[in-house]
Parts: structure tokens; C-alpha cells; sequence
């Protein structure tokens, strides 16, 4: 169980996961070592997964996204499916889903060019995908992955 010093840390560490240990501290009115102790108690217990350095993808021409809705030929999940889908790079999420398709699947790359090719020459020849349904996405409000959390 979390308290809420712990919440409190961790909306901070998603704000900004590079801040020095002191200025958590502070925010949170509790001694460096503490506040470093409580971070590694829960990087332990699993509760902080790792850190990550979000990209500017327009910096790396990885402007356009897609969701690829992918229908398999098979019915349930079939573990070795998702992982093909996982290990294409230009692949940022991948999720078996409900309904009348099977994973859906989102991806980063230049272009609707190289989204087609992507689709035709990655995702398409992996022996489980029956047919694939894409939205291109026009402009981006919100991408995260912070989660919200009390504290």
C-alpha cells in the first residue's frame, strides 16, 4: 500500500522523472535519504517500472501515427502473434482487444508511404494476421503515458 508521500513522489517523478533527489525532497518536505529510499523501495516492489527519455518524433521524421486494427485467423490470443507484432520497431503498443478484431496496435513512422509499406511488408506477412483496418491520425491533443494517481 502506498502512502500518500509515496503518491506524492510519484506525481512528480511522471512530471519530470530527471528531477534531483533534493528538489523531491523539498517538494515533499522530507529528508533526501528518505525520499531516495522510499524511490528504490518502490523501483523493488515493482510499483516504478524504469525511466524513459521521450523524443521528439518530428526530430527523427517519425511524425505520422497509426492504429492498426489487426483481425487474426485464429480465435483468442496467441501469444506468439503479439510478440511478432511487438518485435517491428516502428510498433510503440501493442494490445489484444475485444471485439471483432483481435490486437490492435499502434505505430510511429515517417509517412503514409512507409505506413503502407510497413503494413504490407511487416505486418501482413506474420502468418496469423488475416486482415488489417488503419486510421492514420490527423493531430495529437494528448499523448502520454502518466498515469493518474491520487496523492
Amino acid at each position: 500500500m502506498l502512502d500518500d508521500i509515496s503518491l506524492k513522489i510519484l506525481n512528480i517523478l511522471q512530471e519530470k522523472a530527471r528531477i534531483p533527489n533534493v528538489d523531491v525532497a523539498r517538494k515533499v518536505e522530507m529528508a533526501p535519504s528518505a525520499v531516495l529510499e522510499r524511490i528504490r523501495k518502490m523501483e523493488r516492489q515493482g510499483v516504478i517500472d524504469g525511466y524513459e527519455v521521450r523524443l521528439n518524433p518530428a526530430r527523427f521524421n517519425r511524425r505520422q501515427i497509426a492504429f492498426i486494427e489487426i483481425r487474426s485467423r485464429s480465435v483468442g490470443d496467441r501469444p506468439e502473434t503479439g510478440e511478432a507484432l511487438a518485435a517491428i520497431p516502428e510498433v510503440q503498443e501493442v494490445h489484444y482487444v475485444a471485439g471483432e478484431d483481435c490486437y490492435l496496435v499502434k505505430v510511429r513512422v515517417a509517412d503514409t508511404a512507409e505506413l503502407a509499406g510497413l503494413i504490407r511488408e511487416k505486418i501482413a506477412v506474420i502468418e496469423e494476421v488475416a486482415s488489417t483496418r488503419t486510421a492514420a491520425v490527423l493531430h495529437t491533443y494528448k499523448e502520454t503515458a502518466r498515469i493518474p494517481i491520487r496523492g
